[in-house]
């Protein structure tokens, strides 16, 4: 992969980045220091230090399952569920990337090719994100990570 310039936009809403998925089918989001660091296109699987086929990324594509559920809730729960990322490495900030997959990550995470990267994704869209998931605490469960539960 060649060196890729920094994505000149930065989504500032969840309801841009919904209505940028939906526009596009195959955008994933990456937390990372961002494309000109990630220009070597392949991840490393932190427990083995095998390298990867690809950039582990989360994909933003609607899963039909999903039904005609809010697209803004889609992107928040994508947003919501790696946002520990941020917090493991003070470097890593998420953006959204237009991509191929190339295989799946240990965790069964896409592993991708970056095609383009499209923009940063602001700290008040993850803290948007947040509040959006946690005030459907009440009718989607526990979101405690570690509860146990099928």
């Amino acid at each position: 992969m060649k060196t890729r310039q920094l994505p000149a936009h930065t989504i500032a809403s969840l309801d841009e980045l919904a209505e940028l998925v939906r526009r596009h089918d195959n955008l994933f989001v990456r937390w990372s220091a961002g494309p000109d660091i990630d220009s070597h296109g392949r991840s490393r699987d932190e427990l083995t230090g095998i390298e990867l086929p690809g950039l582990s990324a989360s994909t933003l594509r609607v899963e039909p399952w999903w039904g005609d559920r809010p697209l803004r809730l889609w992107v928040a729960r994508r947003l919501y569920d790696y946002r520990h990322l941020g917090d493991r490495r003070p470097d890593a900030q998420p953006w959204v990337l237009l991509g191929r997959e190339r295989g799946r990550g240990p965790d069964n995470e896409p592993l991708v090719e970056c095609l383009e990267p499209v923009a940063w994704v602001a700290a008040d869209v993850v803290d948007e994100a947040a509040r959006v998931v946690e005030d459907q605490n009440t009718q989607w469960g526990p979101l405690d990570r570690g509860a146990t539960g099928g």
